[in-house]
């Protein structure tokens, strides 16, 4: 399925994890549709403390996946299920950062994923989305939805093109840095 392949956004994200763009090092991570587990363990090989998270199908390959690749680990990095809309009180409170590779492209996972990102995010947490812009079928209109509503309560800012990995980049591969919107009090 498509939680086995290496998609082309982990690797676009992954590569610019280690560009050293974001500080991981102690910093707590997770992981959402982690597939392999490559962003996640890269942000591991980095000294960031990450969850790797996915449905409990995944869960073997991202044992098999951490296990092969722990001595390049110098931060710490586990695997757990995480079905998004679900509770998400097993991983509060808010992490540092919020991973996310190739997630969007099932209509129907927009509104979990979004509940699941609201749900996890604090007011610090800085949550990095990579995806390929698709131009076939339903894609497009998926993706224009998906930001629409996430901009509801989230900021979005595109990472540039030449903040990307030199040679781990691609027209149609976009970093989107995302946090939630500052809620302002009464004055």
């Amino acid at each position: 399925g498509v939680g086995s392949v290496v998609w082309d956004a982990a690797l676009v994200l992954a590569k610019f994890l280690e560009t050293g763009a974001c500080p991981l090092a102690r910093r707590h991570v997770l992981e959402l549709g982690a597939g392999t587990g490559a962003v996640g363990i890269m942000a591991a090989t980095l000294g960031a403390n990450v969850t790797v998270t996915d449905l409990e199908e995944l869960q073997e390959l991202l044992m098999v996946n951490i296990e092969n690749n722990k001595h390049l680990v110098t931060g710490s990095v586990r695997a757990k299920v995480l079905k998004w809309g679900e509770d998400v009180t097993e991983f509060q409170p808010p992490p540092d950062y919020i991973l996310m590779a190739d997630c969007i492209y099932y209509e129907e996972s927009l509104e979990p994923l979004l509940k699941t990102l609201k749900d996890l995010t604090g007011p610090d947490t800085c949550v990095l989305c990579c995806y390929e812009q698709r131009t076939m079928g339903k894609n497009p209109e998926i993706e224009r939805k998906y930001f629409e509503l996430l901009q509801v309560d989230f900021e979005l800012e595109k990472i540039p093109l030449d903040k990307h990995d030199e040679e781990y980049r691609s027209e149609d591969i976009h970093i989107m840095n995302i946090h939630r919107k500052q809620t302002v009090g009464p004055q």
